[in-house]
């Protein structure tokens, strides 16, 4: 057995034990770790099993059990694992309100989990500011939802063309939306076939990579396909409660979820951390990818 793996049933041991001792609802872990996971003596006392997978799942992956949540192909700090991880599992109606979760991180390159994070998720993790976390996706689709995060978090970890950029996605109630903003150039999505320009599509991505360049804020569909680009938001959010230091981007953001059903994604040129924003309150941030 070699040390890595003797590290990975030690810690997978020890969060099957916290996890029965605090009534956890899941055990959260990467799927590199599972194959240390099964056959551990731990294993028939742990709650369910969420899988956290990088990129398209192997097909050897689906004879796994437990939930599949597909995360970035980048590489998240500790903290960034777990915040993506519960973001999206409140979002794919997977964790409650109500709900403990155990977590299992570590530093992808190095192979192996070192942190186990305990997480209520109505108490301690940040996405507290709605009364309903349900409302997260109301009117979306869970799946664009999450592709919408890889997406931000890819950008803000590889730029375009080595180059840092900054960006918003608007998301959902798009009809609203567009009477609350302005074109700032033609319109480079209209006449193409929903399908071609929805973010689902894995041959967007250079496209979009290219319109984040440009100043603006994308408008999807709850469904996933970009109306436009380069969209110029005209509201904005006057609230005391508003976090200091967040620049225009942020505030614009914030100001559009106030006064629609959308959710805002923001990347920050400066910072790299994607944030995202619901009726006008910030959900979650998430600290740049490691390069």
């Amino acid at each position: 057995m070699s040390s890595m793996t003797a590290l990975n049933r030690i810690m997978i041991e020890a969060a099957c034990r916290i996890a029965q001792e605090v009534g956890a609802r899941a055990l959260v872990m990467g799927n590199d770790a599972a194959a240390d996971f099964f056959g551990n003596q731990e294993q028939n006392s742990c709650p369910e099993l969420v899988l956290l997978t990088r990129g398209a799942v192997q097909s050897e992956d689906k004879l796994l059990p437990g939930i599949i949540l597909d995360m970035p192909d980048v590489n998240l700090t500790r903290l960034g694992q777990v915040k993506i991880a519960v973001t999206k599992g409140i979002a794919a109606g997977i964790f409650k309100k109500d709900d403990k979760i155990v977590c299992l991180s570590g530093v992808p390159k190095f192979g192996f989990v070192d942190s186990i994070f305990v997480i209520d998720v109505g108490r301690e993790f940040e996405i507290l500011t709605l009364d309903d976390m349900s409302d997260i996706t109301e009117g979306l689709q869970a799946e664009v939802f999450g592709e919408l995060m890889n997406i931000a978090l890819e950008l803000a970890a590889q730029g375009r063309e080595g180059r840092r950029v900054g960006t918003i996605f608007i998301l959902g109630d798009h009809d609203q939306v567009l009477q609350l903003s302005r074109q700032m150039i033609i319109n480079p999505f209209k006449g193409y076939p929903e399908e071609e320009r929805n973010i689902l599509n894995p041959d967007l991505m250079e496209t979009i990579r290219e319109f984040s360049t440009l100043d603006g804020a994308f408008i999807i569909k709850g469904n996933g396909a970009i109306v436009t680009a380069c969209r110029h938001l005209n509201t904005a959010l006057e609230s005391k409660d508003f976090p200091k230091g967040l620049g225009s981007r942020h505030i614009a953001a914030a100001g559009m979820t106030s006064v629609t059903a959308s959710v805002a994604v923001v990347l920050s040129e400066s910072s790299g951390t994607v944030s995202v924003f619901k009726k006008g309150k910030m959900l979650v941030s998430i600290e740049k990818p490691i390069e």
